[in-house]
């Protein structure tokens, strides 16, 4: 599978056979439209590109990935008829509320095989706190470390049809493929503090529900972007892509947001984040 950043056809089209070239094939399983925050970034003549792209064996299914108001974008599929499968930020932080789980749904239902990424939900948060003792410990009884636990979290979801997990190493790598092997199941107790865990530390994730948030400073700033941002560098240790994507923000851009009032947006926010502060911090980090 791939992506396509473009959105009109021609652009699809031409990062379509960029793809074929690149990955030396005659078709793609699953082609995606990368990083959609609104269903109505798809329309009627992205309907007809992917039915013609099928129709010519270039690809088997369309889809889209998103990181941004996933659950909105999620059930506009299901309402569509014709996404074939989409790729979406779910962990144990999100997957538990009752907007996913009816996005979830909605697409089982619509016959839309789904695809979890940032399935660590931001990666290990350091608190010291009860909670997180006793995870460890239960993690470390049952024979798996709290990073596998996160997958197994996730594939108790049997709607999840896999997880897209970046693995930068082989010691990676053979650890997740240890965690799908591993049949012992998480149990009730895991899940339960899981939840007190997530709740606990959720000024620390963003869910990227950025609808709200943005729509708080009318949408003067990306806030999404800046979220992200922090999360590649501060979660991922890829301070490099972290760089690369507050660069498409302009410095006069990220000056002009730096001035601005982010407390409605603060008062709004669901993860009841300090955005105001992240922001700046992800500047000064990143710049």
């Amino acid at each position: 599978m791939t992506k396509s950043d473009a959105r009109d056809p021609d652009g699809m089209t031409s990062l379509l056979y960029r793809s074929l070239e690149r990955m030396k094939t005659s078709y793609i399983d699953l082609y995606f439209v990368h990083g959609i925050s609104s269903i109505d970034e798809l329309d009627n003549k992205t309907k007809i590109w992917a039915e013609k792209a099928k129709a010519s064996k270039k690809i088997r299914f369309f889809g889209f990935s998103t990181h941004s108001n996933m659950e909105e974008c999620m059930m506009g599929a299901a309402r569509l008829g014709w996404v074939d499968g989409i790729m979406m930020s779910y962990n144990f932080r999100i997957m538990h509320s009752d907007r996913m789980k009816k996005a979830v749904e909605a697409c089982e239902k619509a016959g839309i095989g789904l695809t979890a990424m940032k399935t660590q939900g931001g990666g290990q948060v350091k608190t010291s706190s009860e909670t997180e003792f006793q995870l460890a410990g239960r993690f470390i009884k049952n024979g798996y470390t709290d990073k596998q636990a996160r997958l197994k979290a996730v594939w108790e979801n049997p709607y999840i049809a896999s997880i897209c997990s970046q693995m930068p190493s082989i010691n990676i790598l053979m650890s997740n493929a240890s965690a799908a092997m591993n049949k012992t199941r998480l149990s009730s107790v895991d899940i339960d503090l899981f939840n007190r865990y997530a709740g606990e530390t959720s000024g620390a994730y963003c869910a990227g529900c950025t609808n709200i948030c943005e729509s708080a400073v009318a949408g003067t700033a990306p806030v999404g972007n800046f979220m992200r941002c922090l999360m590649y560098s501060r979660s991922y240790n890829e301070p490099g892509w972290a760089k690369e994507l507050l660069s498409r923000i302009s410095v006069t851009d990220r000056e002009r947001i730096l001035n601005l009032d982010f407390s409605l947006a603060e008062q709004k926010c669901p993860q009841k984040m300090e955005i105001g502060k992240l922001i700046k911090e992800a500047c000064f980090e990143l710049s």
